[in-house]
């Protein structure tokens, strides 16, 4: 039986990094994938190939719509989804192939197949060509999430999707409602409504972007307002019906009023899960918490000797950087470094047009948390570049602290 340093069990951003970074510091390392390409959910199914469906979008949408200001005649542009989505696969192919060749260029082993736990120092790995084991010093678990699917209304891939089917589609729906006004559920939908979707979104909770600043989440509600998204607050689904030509969805709002509405598609956004079940961590007694987050101490360590959590698995906010930073710091403490990540630097960004961004405490939770601060806020049509791009809605705001002037959180909305 082979045997590691530190095996990985998961190949997205937190795990990927992590097996690199360890490399580098000298551990035998072996990185286990159940996927066919590395990269996880970010790089295959998320983060990239979103980022490129919003640019192909956001540059339909200048052509037609902001060119001829600039003296630019280029008659009625449109969009070849084929070609776009050919782009966006190209886009995601040579960064996961980017990363296979990291792997072999850092000497880690990659085992593809379903990593699962078998004991502290025992991994199982369950491949096409049968099930083979192998030991470990250390484990460090990144399985990353998956979207949540609501019960009564599951996902079948054409009428009900998720986000992952929302990036590959190969036809412009005429409708689309989308459950849920989080980062995914705004970046999907503005590139559908870009390209001439009918776009709803219902959120139920009273705020877009419910972890942002309450005021820069309203400038951007107006601003995509604007472009035409139809966006009901305080309002939750609560029935939906596949039919032969849509769907009939049902949804409420705060004062208890029910309405119906017909679909092409609906788009859950509703947030992620943890991939905490079916990897042997209850078996061996790993502390997993309500919410299916595997609990962990400073060092990221679980309640069994010499197994990590990164990543989506444990608290925190479900993104890519963050799991990377927590990848590094896992290589390092096992490689006797003082490995740390500072969660307060961590910043989010929402990929819409304008673009919200954030990183630091908002407003709201320095009021909870009682910190005495100063807010300063600067508005974009005073700004020269703002004015330059055609683009003036939007602004910033840093909150300080009021006796030490130490920055404690900067929230921004607008162009790039």
């Amino acid at each position: 039986m082979d045997r590691y340093d530190l095996v990985a069990i998961g190949a997205g951003p937190g795990g990927y990094v992590c097996a690199i970074r360890a490399a580098q510091l000298g551990l035998n390392v072996a990185l286990i994938e159940k996927n066919p390409t590395l990269g996880g959910t970010c790089l295959n199914i998320g983060c990239i190939p979103s980022k490129a469906l919003l640019e192909s979008s956001e540059l339909l949408v200048s052509a037609r719509d902001h060119f001829s200001v600039h003296g630019i005649s280029v008659g009625t542009p449109a969009i070849d989804i084929e070609t776009m989505q050919g782009r966006k696969t190209k886009i995601v192919e040579e960064l996961v192939g980017g990363v296979a060749m990291l792997m072999k260029k850092n000497k880690v082993t990659v085992l593809t197949g379903r990593g699962e736990l078998k004991a502290a120092d025992l991994v199982a790995v369950h491949g096409d060509d049968g099930t083979t084991e192998i030991g470990a010093s250390a484990v460090v678990l990144a399985m990353g999430s998956a979207a949540v699917e609501l019960p009564f209304m599951p996902f079948d891939g054409q009428r009900i999707i998720s986000s992952t089917e929302a990036l590959a589609l190969t036809k412009v729906p005429k409708s689309l409602l989308v459950v849920g006004a989080g980062a995914v559920g705004l970046e999907l939908g503005s590139v559908w409504a870009r390209l001439g979707a009918e776009v709803t979104v219902v959120e139920f909770l009273p705020q877009i972007t419910p972890f942002a600043d309450k005021q820069i989440a309203g400038s951007l509600q107006r601003s995509l307002a604007a472009q035409g998204l139809d966006i009901r607050l305080s309002t939750k689904v609560t029935a939906a019906k596949v039919l032969k030509t849509g769907v009939k969805v049902t949804v409420e709002n705060a004062k208890g009023e029910s309405g119906d509405l017909k679909v092409d598609t609906v788009l859950v956004a509703v947030g992620r899960r943890p991939v905490s079940s079916g990897t042997g961590l209850e078996a061996i007694g790993i502390t997993i918490n309500s919410g299916g987050r595997v609990t962990i101490d400073e060092q990221f360590r679980t309640n069994i000797p010499n197994v990590y959590a990164i990543g989506d698995l444990v608290e925190g906010p479900m993104l890519a950087h963050k799991a990377e930073d927590e990848g590094v710091a896992v290589a390092e403490i096992l490689a006797g470094k003082p490995g740390h990540v500072n969660y307060d630097v961590i910043p989010s960004v929402v990929y819409t047009d304008p673009e919200l961004a954030m990183v630091g405490q908002t407003e709201a939770q320095l009021k909870d948390a009682g910190i005495a601060f100063n807010t300063g806020r600067f508005m974009f049509r005073a700004n020269g570049r703002a004015k330059a791009l055609g683009q003036e809605e939007g602004m910033v705001k840093i909150l300080a602290d009021k006796t030490t002037d130490k920055i404690l959180g900067v929230h921004m909305v607008g162009p790039r």
